[in-house]
């Protein structure tokens, strides 16, 4: 039932969404504004609130005579005021219901969503209780029928048990102290909505709590003109003698009153108790829609970052989440602003608007960051908006624990934050070494993250490298670096059983070695095979553990390539270019994955070569700076490779 229910609403709200998008346009469809316009309608509301609250006077003899003179005596400001008090009033559950409605008919209310819902519930039984509470105070004849019914219906609790009800018999059984207590009420109750919607909007990732100017103004001025057309005003003075032969209602709050006089207080209360808690637990209540995936990461293009969504949350959700400038307005799927491109992996996508979508936007790869679920790690790139900061780096500071040589030229630099803490990453990100005058040197992690108690790195010595200089020379165990970090989206793809090809020049070992050591750790099975070209033997620092690998793990093969072996070097293994080698052993690439990480020149050279070998340009990733790991290979623009520590 519910299932049908979801299903009937989301082709009627998309019907209505692209009939108000031909008469509004799409980026001021109220539609896509229900929350924000739901705010505004209530600063509205507290700001006329507080203008007439100013010439309300609290008292039973003089309560009705104050709102008339308020109202009448001048009718260009106060009854202006009053009743777009009551309309902006009447809007607010309306525009609050439209948006709970939109929330259940798109499935917006589970799983980590639960918590905004059922605040979004307290939300609602507050604005009722606060608008019941409003119209007692003008004591009219409404508000003599809101009193005496809402008495009856509280007597019917045990707890109450029939007092309330003798306070209202007769017109002397009523004091002043009534009207305190309905002013405090007054002012509480709309205190504890902002209390509550506050908590409920921040658990919201980028939040709009504004509609568009141009909405507002349109809505401020429909106000105004309905005032002016149909105003306000009080339905003569209270006389608890005899009862109110009829009133003029207002349905928008007062809808359960009718079935107070027709079913009774008693039924009315388990009809009200029952339809909340039914809204409360309606995020668990089946069909449950349980996503594959309890969790999943998405690399983020230009901030070079990698991070973490939930079950069941959009791209654009996880992204506002982190932090991350993501460009977006309606989050409904009907302006395109958060469109966006799938460089790796999949998504389901949630309804939207065809227009703003096509089909062969889909085919290129093009998605909505608001609608889309991914199906698996992912990997996207998109522009940021521009009037947001972008996502602040996280610097730390980290003191030298370890320098060890690994070869004439290399040498291991540990790491360990000077808080105590551990830093976590992904296998092949990087960091980025901040030296005193503000320049920056990339390394790549060189450790597998389940086994980095201290950061891991790879030098080479550049000749005349300024940071690379001190490692060698200078630098020793104690001293203080700055670094910011973690960076970089080369991380190893596992939604393919595609057997992997690792290409390292020289240090570009380090996140080769950070990615199979994590590969061992989490069980991956795929065959890896690393092709390490140096130019003589002895580049080879850690050649003995790649053979330690490959004797340990059946599914690791390790193949050196010297490029300019001496006969000195005794070298008879291969020789020659490292992608050449590659090659040879494989003509045909794309039934594999290649992960390059080396020089420019390395990756220059292999890269077209790769290409008239049949990779595909969703199965090779590169290690670098300005990154777009899955734009084709043979495009103009060629990539910056990282090189794992050859920065000077």
């Amino acid at each position: 039932m519910l299932n049908l229910l979801q299903t009937t609403g989301q082709r009627a709200f998309h019907l209505l969404e692209k009939t108000f998008n031909a008469i509004f346009g799409d980026r001021l469809n109220p539609l896509y504004y229900l929350g924000a316009i739901t705010y505004f309608l209530l600063w509205v509301v507290i700001g006329t609130g507080l203008y007439l609250y100013a010439f309300f006077e609290t008292g039973v003899a003089v309560a009705y005579g104050s709102v008339e003179a308020l109202t009448h005596g001048q009718w260009y400001a106060g009854g202006v005021i009053r009743s777009v008090h009551r309309y902006a009033s009447d809007g607010l559950v309306i525009t609050m219901l439209l948006h709970m409605v939109r929330h259940f008919i798109f499935d917006r209310h589970r799983g980590f969503r639960w918590f905004s819902w059922v605040s979004g519930v307290v939300l609602l039984w507050l604005t009722y209780a606060a608008g019941v509470n409003g119209y007692m105070l003008p004591w009219d004849r409404l508000a003599q029928f809101v009193v005496t019914a809402t008495t009856e219906w509280f007597d019917a609790l045990p707890v109450i048990g029939g007092v309330m009800a003798r306070n209202f018999i007769t017109n002397a059984n009523v004091s002043d102290r009534l009207f305190s207590l309905l002013a405090f009420l007054h002012i509480g109750l709309p205190l504890a909505v902002l209390a509550v919607l506050w908590v409920h909007t921040q658990r919201v990732p980028g939040a709009k709590t504004n509609p568009p100017r141009p909405l507002m103004y349109s809505l401020l001025g429909m106000l105004v003109i309905l005032s002016l057309i149909k105003p306000a005003i009080s339905q003569g003075p209270v006389d608890m003698a005899t009862l109110p032969e009829s009133v003029h209602f207002d349905w928008f709050y007062l809808m359960a009153y009718p079935l107070i006089e027709s079913w009774g207080p008693t039924q009315t209360w388990a009809l009200t108790v029952g339809f909340s808690c039914f809204l409360v637990l309606l995020p668990w209540l089946p069909p449950l829609r349980r996503s594959q995936l309890s969790k999943w990461e998405m690399a983020v293009h230009p901030d070079e970052q990698i991070i973490e969504g939930r079950a069941g949350e959009t791209l654009l959700d996880a992204g506002l989440r982190a932090g991350l400038p993501m460009p977006f307005d309606c989050r409904n799927g009907g302006c395109g602003v958060c469109k966006a491109d799938i460089l790796h992996g999949s998504v389901k996508l949630g309804p939207f608007q065809e227009a703003v979508l096509t089909s062969a936007e889909r085919a290129a790869g093009k998605t909505l960051l608001c609608c889309a679920e991914p199906l698996g790690n992912i990997e996207i790139a998109y522009v940021p908006a521009t009037d947001v900061k972008r996502l602040p780096i996280h610097k730390h500071v980290a003191r030298v624990t370890r320098l060890e040589p690994l070869s004439a030229d290399v040498k291991r630099l540990c790491l360990s934050l000077s808080d105590g803490s551990t830093l976590k990453f992904h296998a092949g990100q990087y960091i980025n070494i901040i030296l005193d005058n503000g320049e920056k040197r990339s390394f790549s992690f060189a450790a597998a993250p389940h086994a980095a108690e201290e950061i891991e790195l790879q030098v080479r010595l550049v000749p005349g490298g300024r940071f690379t200089t001190n490692v060698f020379e200078r630098m020793k165990v104690g001293d203080n670096l700055s670094f910011e970090g973690p960076l970089g989206t080369f991380t190893l793809r596992e939604d393919s059983d595609k057997p992997i090809l690792f290409v390292a020049g020289s240090t570009g070992f380090a996140p080769v070695k950070s990615m199979v050591e994590s590969a061992f750790h989490t069980g991956i099975k795929r065959h890896m095979i690393l092709y390490w070209g140096v130019r003589r033997p002895h580049d080879l620092y850690l050649g003995s553990l790649a053979e330690q690998w490959a004797k340990e793990h059946s599914n690791f093969t390790f193949i050196p390539v010297v490029s300019n072996p001496e006969p000195e070097d005794g070298w008879t293994g291969r020789t020659g270019l490292v992608h050449q080698a590659i090659l040879a052993d494989y003509p045909d690439l794309s039934k594999h994955q290649v992960y390059a990480c080396g020089s420019v020149n390395m990756v220059q050279a292999a890269q077209p070569e790769f290409v008239k070998h049949g990779i595909s340009s969703d199965d090779c990733f590169s290690d670098a700076f300005h990154l777009a790991p899955q734009r084709p290979l043979d495009g103009q623009e060629a990539d910056m490779v990282k090189l794992g520590g050859t920065h000077v």
